[in-house]
């Protein structure tokens, strides 16, 4: 336990830290990466090169100074951030590395105002919380391999099928190498993708998520052309271009915290872009478990040339008793393009469209989800009546 001392020292840093946490964070990765390259094999390049990771980890320090005292307020976040590295495979070994640049970090932005009295403070309150995460992803690896069918980090697996499903989005079928069917999972969840790319220097792992139903003997990953930022993403990339039906690749069990729950009461599935992945595993769930499930499917894309899985959610909405289909396109190229908004998608629309009584899934773009999740808050929905998925580090949709 941490002495009351050095949780008064720890929680007083909080408002530096919510000033200078971004300046922190990336002095961290950047003297930790020179120090360790090694771990340039775990970690999501894209992301550093965003600031995602550096924002998402500052906001984390943030929150552990705040709630120092109060650990189980950051339970939630631990176990988001926890499915993220279990699917990463990132060990109990890797922490002391972790807290010896954090804390190199913090002295090197803050120079003298990080005093020794701070960092011992900070050195201790980070033992704490490593041991916490440790801890949490102990069960979690145990988890994943103890599981039907389950293993521990990564595992062989080749690509069964590659489908084309709109103008930007593939889907790969991936069956395990050895023969074994692919373990069940929770709609919604994603696993890591390990790969090494020809001229790069370090492994690439990128999480995407599962986009049908668990109970395949196979998995199902729908991956999107990341051709339209800077940098291109670089494994979407090479998967859409270089990686063929027959090619192995490495995958982890599945993980993560954003998955639907078995029940009876309506839920809205609302996606945006390629944010539809993890929902058309719900829908695909809920069509073949739950069919009398009151279900709002409300899809957005670009265009129709963009518009992913179309007959197969109408297809799956037919099988359900009170299932209805919504369409967003943001323009339409011809007038036979059918849709039920041009568009974005208004609080009023929602409106007539949701049962109030709602569970609302929403995964899509960072702009879409917090649009959609601000209209819904607006509605009336509660925190616990709105869940979303975000691709990559989390960020703070609402302020």
């Amino acid at each position: 336990m941490l002495s009351q001392k050095t949780i008064e020292i720890v929680k007083s840093t909080a408002p530096v830290l919510e000033t200078h946490g971004v300046a922190i964070t990336t002095y961290f990765y950047k003297t930790m990466f020179e120090a360790h390259p090694e771990l340039l094999n775990i970690f999501n390049h894209a992301n550093q090169s965003k600031g995602r990771q550096q924002t998402a980890l500052a906001n984390t320090v943030y929150a552990a100074a705040k709630y120092i005292d109060q650990l189980e307020v950051l339970l939630p976040a631990v176990k988001q951030i926890a499915h993220k590295h279990r699917s990463l495979a990132i060990k109990p070994e890797h922490y002391p590395i972790v807290g010896e640049y954090l804390l190199k970090a913090i002295k090197g932005v803050l120079g003298d105002a990080a005093t020794d009295d701070i960092i011992e403070a900070w050195g201790e309150a980070y033992g704490v919380i490593a041991q916490v995460f440790i801890d949490v992803e102990k069960e979690m690896y145990e988890k994943a391999e103890q599981q039907q069918n389950g293993w521990k980090d990564f595992k062989d697996f080749v690509v069964d099928k590659k489908v084309k499903e709109s103008s930007l989005i593939t889907s790969f079928y991936l069956k395990a190498k050895d023969g074994v069917p692919a373990p069940d999972y929770l709609p919604g969840q994603y696993i890591t993708i390990r790969t090494a790319i020809p001229d790069e220097e370090f492994l690439l792992n990128r999480q995407y998520s599962l986009s049908q139903a668990p109970g395949s003997d196979l998995f199902r990953i729908s991956v999107k052309r990341e051709a339209d930022h800077d940098p291109q993403g670089k494994v979407s990339n090479f998967l859409h271009d270089q990686v063929n039906e027959g090619d192995t690749l490495e995958v982890s069990a599945p993980a993560g915290d954003f998955y639907m729950e078995p029940g009876t009461s309506p839920v809205a599935l609302i996606a945006g872009g390629v944010g539809v992945t993890p929902l058309m595993s719900m829908l695909g769930f809920i069509a073949e478990n739950e069919p009398g499930r009151k279900t709002a499917f409300i899809q957005a894309a670009r265009n129709k040339e963009a518009h992913a899985f179309g007959n197969e959610a109408a297809a799956k909405i037919s099988q359900l008793s009170a299932g209805k289909l919504y369409v967003a396109y943001e323009e339409k190229k011809s007038e036979t393009d059918v849709c039920d908004v041009t568009g974005y998608i208004s609080k009023d629309f929602l409106k007539e469209n949701i049962d109030p009584d709602s569970i609302c899934y929403v995964c899509g773009p960072v702009p879409f989800m917090r649009a959609v999740v601000q209209h819904l808050t607006e509605l009336g929905f509660d925190e616990q009546s709105i869940k979303y998925e975000f691709f990559g580090p989390a960020l703070v949709l609402q302020s």
